[in-house]
């Protein structure tokens, strides 16, 4: 939305469903206390935005955090939706992968491949970019910015049901791993087998919660099950 010449904490883009367009590309950078935002014209050919928008073009941005380079508290721009209002659509099924940089661009193909398939139950199609993150679960070969697909869908179950599958066939052969808080049809063997570290995460819950106070239906299958 609004590149700046520091170097982007997150980037985030909307493909369009067309073929290789993307409508909208926003940018979030950190900056110190007393540094000044500055503003780039251009970023490899996305025009600097003249008024906030919304991830979705026909809706309002009134929903919206902050735009056109407001600096602002971390929680309050690393969201696209301010706390307490409607966040996207408000009424979408959502699926999201992550997929180590070095894939990026061919995983991204991959799924463009299935437009004509994905874009009649689509309502926006989201990509980030995110610095990398230290933890338990972090796979080796992820030594770089992972990119994220995340894919809010119509209501429309059935369909999107169908669509899942093929979706992870196309992304399996780039190490792509399931947001585990959303939408994905894969078996908790298949799960496990991309966890390298799952059995250290396991013996920690194990260790720390006993009990199983912090688990749910969800964890006990897929998880902890046998």
């Amino acid at each position: 939305m609004t590149p700046s010449k520091q170097a982007p904490t997150a980037l985030a883009c909307s493909p369009t469903g067309k073929k290789q367009r993307f409508n909208e590309l926003w940018i979030k950078s950190r900056t110190e206390k007393g540094q000044a935002f500055e503003a780039i014209p251009e970023f490899y050919g996305a025009k600097l935005a003249t008024r906030n928008l919304h991830p979705i073009a026909e809706l309002s941005a009134e929903n919206c955090t902050e735009q056109m380079g407001v600096p602002g508290p971390w929680y309050e721009r690393l969201p696209h939706f301010k706390m307490g209002f409607t966040p996207s659509a408000g009424k979408e099924l959502q699926s999201e992968y992550f997929v180590p940089r070095q894939h990026a661009v061919e995983a991204i193909l991959a799924i463009e491949r299935l437009r004509d398939q994905i874009t009649p139950h689509l309502l926006i199609s989201e990509i980030r970019v995110n610095r990398r993150r230290r933890s338990l679960d972090e796979p080796p070969a992820i030594s770089s910015p992972a990119p994220q697909s995340i894919s809010p869908g119509k209501q429309e179950w059935p369909a999107v049901s169908k669509l899942l599958p093929v979706i992870e066939k196309e992304l399996r052969p780039f190490n792509a791993r399931p947001h585990w808080g959303k939408l994905f049809p894969r078996l908790p063997a298949e799960l496990k087998s991309i966890y390298k570290k799952l059995p250290d995460f396991i013996e920690l819950c194990r260790t720390y919660d006993p009990q199983g106070k912090f688990r749910n239906d969800f964890l006990n299958s897929n998880i902890f099950g046998s």
